[in-house]
């Protein structure tokens, strides 16, 4: 079975999202978390880790991230009153993601959870890494700036970065939109 995880391309379908999201027993932990997934494009395996400190540390906080190793500047700015409201009752050493069992909530448990909302919307292309896919989705439909959103992602090349967050697929799609031979 090939299993093609894909962003969320319109605001409709992040709308769609986010509706089923509120729905959940843990609804402003999960409302939060895809916030922060569609706004920053880092891994869940970094977004579940995250704690408090994290965020409130700096203006633009840097985080390591678990895959590479690499030191990574998060540019939240935009999210300001969001993570204070979200942080607010939190202790600075707290997990942002905390599950009910203690600790961090899990990658797979946060995949359990998108497989839930996937299921709502009839979708079959859903997974972890499509908030992640989604941020560089959009950030390239706003500035079109492959290089540095190649640079965010720690991507060897321009082509790779386009065919992960699905530009290819719709650049193609489009060209051949209205393209007919013969008639």
């Amino acid at each position: 079975m090939s299993y093609n995880v894909q962003p969320l391309r319109t605001q409709q379908e992040i709308n769609d999202f986010l509706f089923c999201l509120r729905r959940n027993k843990n609804a402003d932990r999960d409302v939060f978390l895809f916030l922060i997934g569609i706004n920053s494009g880092l891994r869940m395996s970094d977004i579940v880790k995250l704690k408090k400190k994290d965020l409130i540390s700096s203006k633009n906080p840097r985080i390591v991230e678990k895959k590479t190793g690499k030191t990574r500047i998060l540019y939240l700015s935009s999210l300001q009153d969001l993570i204070q409201e979200y942080t607010k009752d939190l202790a600075t050493d707290d997990y942002l993601f905390s599950s009910t069992k203690g600790g961090h909530v899990e990658v797979n448990t946060v995949y359990q959870m998108f497989q839930k909302v996937a299921k709502l919307l009839g979708r079959d292309d859903i997974g972890t890494h499509t908030l992640r896919k989604t941020f560089g989705y959009h950030y390239y439909k706003k500035t079109k700036d492959v290089a540095t959103l190649m640079e965010i992602f720690g991507h060897s090349s321009e082509k790779i970065t386009k065919r992960y967050i699905g530009i290819n697929e719709d650049e193609i799609s489009a060209t051949l939109l209205n393209f007919r031979l013969g008639f």
